[in-house]
């Protein structure tokens, strides 16, 4: 038997026997482009960068030529998807306060999140808003970068950040899909993506990372921390920007495995 989508939680509650051994789970995630590398080359892909952080990388978006036909399709998937078997399966009510949730977490990528006052924005209880970010992430919408800590005493590690698998998806939540030279959030959409490629590779190349990222209460942060085979690499994801250099504190702390990931050179990262 293979149970995809959101059939899985409408499945989960009836298994009454546990299924250890006798199951094998495999992460489809939207389309990536170490897939696309495979069919394009390098010039063809940087050329349709900023197609995928506009429209996003859902494998229906590819059939689609024009750019109505893709906002139609990401409007329908987000109506029919989030708003009903995402709703309708998990039993929630009040499909407007999570609508409202994934829209203020969408403002927010690239910044930590505090549980606290999106519950008071919301007018939900923490532990509700917890609980609704808990879907979100088993449905594969979002998912949470954590604090990275060594128990430095400036360290921030108590909030999280908030990506989504889909930039096509956030945009749609705004209706949003203008280009890169009328956009004021190229910063925070060139984070996402390219955290969210870089969780496809290593799933797919199946490498075991650890994935975090870095900030002190005095400011000094990098957007991008992984912990992989004993060491720990730090990432600064910058648009244009290539000479960002760490920040002294981490250089101190925990050494020099540190890079600047652009548009010039962010293939080596996801690919």
């Amino acid at each position: 038997m293979l149970i995809t989508g959101s059939s899985s939680f409408s499945l989960a509650g009836k298994v009454k026997e546990p299924l250890t051994g006798r199951t094998s789970s495999y992460r489809l995630y939207p389309i990536s482009l170490s897939e696309l590398r495979k069919e394009m080359n390098v010039f063809e892909l940087q050329n349709r960068l900023e197609e995928f952080m506009i429209y996003g990388m859902y494998p229906g978006i590819f059939h689609l030529n024009s750019f109505a036909q893709k906002e139609k399709y990401l409007q329908e998937l987000t109506s029919s998807y989030l708003y009903k078997d995402i709703l309708e399966l998990s039993y929630i009510k009040n499909s407007s306060k999570i609508s409202n949730l994934l829209k203020l977490i969408a403002l927010q990528i690239g910044a930590e999140v505090s549980l606290n006052e999106l519950g008071k924005t919301l007018g939900l209880s923490q532990e509700t808003v917890v609980s609704y970010i808990d879907l979100l992430e088993q449905s594969f919408i979002v998912f949470r970068l954590s604090g990275f800590s060594r128990n430095l005493r400036k360290e921030i590690s108590k909030r999280d950040k908030i990506f989504f698998w889909d930039l096509g998806l956030r945009n749609s939540l705004f209706d949003n899909h203008s280009l890169f030279n009328t956009r004021t959030d190229i910063g925070a959409l060139w984070e996402n993506f390219i955290i969210a490629e870089r969780l496809k590779f290593l799933a797919y190349s199946q490498q075991y990372a650890s994935s975090y990222f870095w900030r002190t209460y005095t400011g000094a942060e990098l957007d991008y921390i992984e912990e992989r085979q004993g060491k720990i690499y730090a990432y600064e994801i910058k648009f244009r920007k290539e000479k960002a250099k760490a920040p002294q504190t981490w250089v101190d702390n925990y050494g020099t495995n540190y890079k600047c990931i652009t548009i010039n050179n962010f293939f080596e990262f996801v690919l």
